[in-house]
């Protein structure tokens, strides 16, 4: 009897899973005895590692040809998990966990990693319109197969964005959690952890966009009656994607501030998932601009409005925060400077010595108006993220889950004095002042932690012309979340499929940035993202190997060549299911 692709990767993890293509007529003798041994889970296992002084005691390596897994005229045979786990015995020592001891582990993850605890777990980003815009779970069998072969690579869990605007698209205080409830129970059943990111912004117009979701209707149809709600620029150009935050306590939607919009959205989507908070989800990010990033919308995409390595251009324009401006140029006891933004800090496309407010010999930034704008530029969008993280406390605090905020990594032009795109995006950080540790002190405050993106670059793949130092800066918010006390979790910015991208995340992560480091690393790292070239065969097989490596964690006694045994003969075993689930998320 041939197995489909569901069954065939249940067998693989030796856990069953609950298809929905399954009938009653497809029951019978046979299948009945197959299902018998997919139920038979294998136990919690851990690698024991050998120490340096046993090395002579190791076996060679099996040669993958003596698989009785890949041996016969049939390729995968329907005994695949009792061959599975027969063929993985030739190769590791296994150790059984207890279940006093899987219990107690369960329990320290829910309180936080401990110093004991080593590796850092991966979760993997889930498609931006895994939910469609009918509030129904998109492509359901091959989330399902595809769920299933992560859960099998050893893969932490998920992240997921939920959509403020599908889930109450059309009324106020109106919630559809549909699709998002099919996909949160198909993770529970799948053993996988989810990281739940409140998505309070547009998706579309960003770097990786591949779909539109705008904001709700109710709320656009505020923005059109009132066009200051939106970010704007010295032009006079709007951004729609993220609400702005000069009227974050304004009643300015239907009767109701954007704050307590947000703050409403986290109890209903507590409120209904309550079950599975602390279990299944365990992590709550909290959207606060664009692409969901605690940030001002300084360098957009779309239209072609800017391109990489621009300068960008500050967004503080509306009626709202220009009003602000005023209000604090006057308790300054300079009313003068409240009128306007800098108006010689160029176009989005420039590069710093271009203008006069960025250039490093006499430029703006360095007077005295320009330390008072840039003071109040970045202070608001730290009260922005102040607001909505005691909101998010409030609402999940003592349910088992932790909050977290992402931090973009704008790392070009970082080599530069002023740091102008770092400036712009609200960031007050340049070569004199680090801008960094007030944001990680401010998520001190609510026990967040602070999520950042471009773990995976190197300086010197980047223009060097522009002066673009990731590495450097993945530096800076290391110490600074070290010295705010605060634990740091880590994305890559861009996809990348290549085994050089995934030595510089495993390096990023372990946080070896001075003598002092110990054995910190980082608390979690999330993939970018779940999509069918990751289940392309070569890229399959690097991403096993790096999840392996990220749970191992820095420990000298680690041997690096084990791992990647036993990554390449889990890849020979579940290659072709994974081929079709690729094909599958295709269609």
């Amino acid at each position: 009897m041939a197995m489909n692709i569901t069954f065939q990767i249940g067998a693989l993890a030796g856990t069953p899973i609950q298809a929905e293509s399954i009938t009653s007529a497809s029951t019978g003798s046979d299948s009945s005895a197959a299902a018998a041994a997919w139920k038979t889970p294998i136990p919690s296992i851990r690698c024991k590692i050998i120490k340096p002084e046993m090395l002579e005691q190791k076996s060679q390596p099996t040669s993958p040809c003596r698989s009785p897994i890949l041996s016969g005229n049939n390729g995968i045979r329907p005994d695949l998990s009792v061959a599975c786990r027969a063929f993985a015995t030739e190769t590791l020592e296994f150790m059984t966990l207890d279940e006093s001891k899987a219990a107690e582990e369960e329990k320290m993850y829910k309180e936080g990693k401990t110093e004991k605890e080593k590796g850092v777990p991966v979760y993997v980003m889930m498609p931006l319109d895994s939910v469609t815009m009918g509030n129904t779970l998109n492509r359901k069998k091959a989330m399902n197969a595809s769920l299933q072969a992560l859960k099998s690579a050893g893969v932490e869990g998920l992240m997921v964005d939920v959509w403020w605007g599908l889930v109450e698209r059309d009324a106020p205080g109106v919630y559809n959690w549909g699709g998002y409830t099919e996909l949160l129970e198909m993770a529970k059943r799948h053993g996988l952890k989810v990281q739940a990111v409140m998505s309070f912004h547009q998706c579309g117009g960003n770097v990786g966009d591949s779909c539109t979701i705008p904001l709700p209707k109710w709320a656009v149809e505020e923005i059109d009656k009132d066009q200051d709600l939106a970010y704007t620029d010295q032009w006079g150009r709007r951004n729609y994607e993220y609400i702005s935050l000069g009227c974050d306590t304004l009643p300015v939607l239907k009767g109701r501030t954007p704050v307590q919009c947000y703050s409403d959205f986290m109890r209903a989507f507590r409120d209904n998932f309550k079950h599975l908070l602390g279990d299944t989800i365990v992590e709550i990010q909290v959207g606060m601009g664009p692409a969901g990033e605690l940030r001002y919308p300084s360098y957009p995409e779309q239209n072609g409005t800017w391109r990489f390595p621009g300068i960008g251009a500050f967004q503080c324009y509306d009626k709202y925060m220009l009003s602000s401006l005023k209000a604090a140029a006057e308790a300054a006891g300079k009313p003068e400077w409240g009128s306007t933004g800098p108006t010689d800090a160029g176009e989005y496309n420039n590069w710093p010595e271009d203008t006069q407010f960025f250039r490093k010999e006499g430029g703006g930034w360095t007077s005295p108006y320009g330390e008072f704008f840039l003071t109040w530029y970045s202070q608001m969008l730290l009260d922005h993220g102040e607001r909505i993280l005691s909101s998010a406390k409030a609402t999940f605090e003592n349910i088992g889950v932790k909050i977290s905020v992402k931090i973009a990594g704008i790392h070009w032009h970082y080599g530069t004095r002023s740091h102008a795109p770092e400036l712009t995006a609200g960031y007050y950080n340049t070569r004199f002042r680090d801008g960094y540790l007030p944001i990680a002190r401010m998520l001190a405050r609510h026990g967040a932690i602070f999520n950042f993106t471009c773990i995976e670059m190197r300086d010197h793949e980047q223009p060097q012309d522009a002066l673009c130092a990731p590495e450097k800066l993945v530096r800076q918010v290391a110490l600074a979340t070290r010295e705010a006390g605060i634990p740091l979790a880590g994305e890559n910015a861009l996809p990348r499929y290549d085994e050089y991208a995934h030595e510089q995340i495993l390096q990023a992560s372990s946080l070896n940035i001075d003598e002092s480091s110990d054995d910190k690393e980082m608390c979690a790292f999330t993939y970018l993202r779940m999509n069918p070239h990751l289940f392309q065969p070569d890229n399959w097989r690097r991403f096993v190997a790096f999840v392996k490596k990220m749970k191992e964690g820095k420990s000298a006694d680690r041997c690096w060549e084990e791992v990647e045994r036993e990554a390449e003969h889990f890849v020979h075993v579940s290659q072709p299911l994974v081929q079709e689930a690729a094909v599958a998320l295709m269609h």
